[in-house]
């Protein structure tokens, strides 16, 4: 078993250490129902204008009172607008016109349908960028298929596992939720192999889709040739709702949605027609303008934090949890916690949303999401909490902060849970 540099073993299905507090899944409701009641307390002192969303999801609801009183109807309003939603799908992710689409009520739950309709008893096959890992639904849906998952980074090992394994589906990731970016010949290249292998090959486009042709000039998803492809409906320039746009060949997407009817995954009405309002209210200049904002915020924490460990992506600032561990520790004079990255992490950001209303992944991520702190700012974000350098002093003041009170388990459990 692999452990981070502080000699915690990592937990293979989420790609970080469980700790005392944050110990699974269960931990990590826990603290997301925590981040709900800070942010109400915020929202009631301060007002909802100032939230802001540092997460890249927007998560609006873009539906007008026509489609509420009609197409959300829950009997008819499927058939009323599903021509619609088709067309806006295919048109969003560059597809030829004969593509069908669905929305599934996640975008990890369409992956997990995915895995279970199509991996048949062999193991899937997962391409994702080096030095990054496949999206925990992967590795959730091929836990349930009963298979394992063979990660993969190049072509190279991309040909031998096809050879090898016999995979019946082929999942590409053109773009992790870390914004590792696989280039477009890689891309194309791939699923070319995979389907000359007889794989269902699927992209996993849930940032990629706006993200790689909008800031990157790349192709689009559907013009790699894949069989399926999904994207978020609330991510990189769009509104919302969450929900995840599944479009691509009919003969591999009527399985997938045929297993997501079966396990309660599918998109009722009214999230279907939100998602399709918000591909239809999707322009290039509100990815660009999320980019713009993104980088002051990088900018920003660089003048502050000037220790080097800021990566900067297309959408903002990154500090791994690792390092921000490091960074906490020398706050503390300490060379050492009985806390894991990922419990850090989680305070820094619950105190950034009890004092300015910053919402970011470790308050607000679902279980198994990645615990880095990530600043992603969505449209007007940085100017609601005050500018960037506002939001920069915030995380400052919240890693200091959570120095303070590093080898207090109490202050911890409250933080993260609102243990009394």
């Amino acid at each position: 078993m692999s452990t981070d540099r502080f000699g915690n073993a990592i937990d293979p299905g989420v790609g970080y250490a469980r700790g005392a507090l944050l110990r699974g899944s269960g931990d990590e409701v826990r603290r997301l129902a925590q981040a709900g009641r800070v942010a109400r307390d915020f929202v009631v002192r301060e007002g909802i204008d100032k939230i802001a969303i540092c997460t890249g999801n927007l998560r609006f609801y873009p539906a007008t009172p026509d489609d509420l009183s009609l197409l959300c109807e829950e009997w008819i309003g499927p058939g009323l607008f599903g021509e619609e939603l088709r067309k806006a799908a295919i048109a969003h992710l560059g597809g030829q016109g004969h593509e069908a689409a669905a929305v599934i009520n996640r975008t990890s739950a369409g992956i997990v349908a995915t895995v279970l309709a199509h991996s048949g008893s062999n193991p899937v096959l997962s391409l994702v960028a080096a030095g990054d890992r496949s999206h925990a639904s992967v590795l959730r849906g091929a836990r349930l298929a009963g298979v394992p998952v063979r990660e993969v980074h190049d072509l190279d090992a991309v040909q031998k596992a096809l050879a090898e394994d016999n995979p019946a589906l082929f999942v590409i990731t053109p773009v992790t939720s870390e914004l590792s970016m696989l280039g477009d010949d890689l891309i194309r290249d791939a699923v070319t192999a995979g389907n000359k292998a007889g794989c269902v090959t699927f992209l996993d486009d849930a940032y990629g889709a706006r993200f790689r042709p909008v800031l990157y000039g790349g192709g689009a998803s559907l013009s790699f040739g894949a069989d399926l492809v999904i994207t978020n409906a609330d991510k990189a320039g769009l509104s919302g709702p969450r929900a995840g746009v599944l479009c691509g060949e009919a003969a591999a997407l009527v399985p997938v949605q045929a297993k997501a009817s079966e396990l309660g995954m599918e998109a009722r009405a009214p999230v279907a027609v939100g998602a399709m309002r918000s591909l239809q209210g999707f322009t290039p200049d509100l990815l660009l303008q999320e980019a713009r904002d993104g980088q002051d915020l990088a900018e920003a924490l660089d003048s502050v934090l000037r220790e080097g460990r800021i990566t900067r992506s297309a959408l903002g600032p990154k500090i791994d949890e690792q390092d921000a561990m490091e960074i906490v520790l020398g706050m503390a004079g300490a060379d050492r916690s009985e806390l894991v990255p990922a419990e850090v992490t989680a305070a820094i950001g619950m105190l950034m949303l009890q004092s300015k209303g910053i919402v970011t992944v470790n308050t607000h991520g679902q279980p198994g999401g990645r615990v880095s702190i990530r600043l992603k700012p969505t449209s007007g974000a940085v100017a609601r909490a005050g500018g960037a350098m506002a939001v920069a002093d915030c995380l400052m003041s919240a890693m200091r902060q959570t120095a303070r009170h590093l080898h207090d388990k109490t202050w911890f459990a409250a933080t993260l849970f609102g243990d009394t």
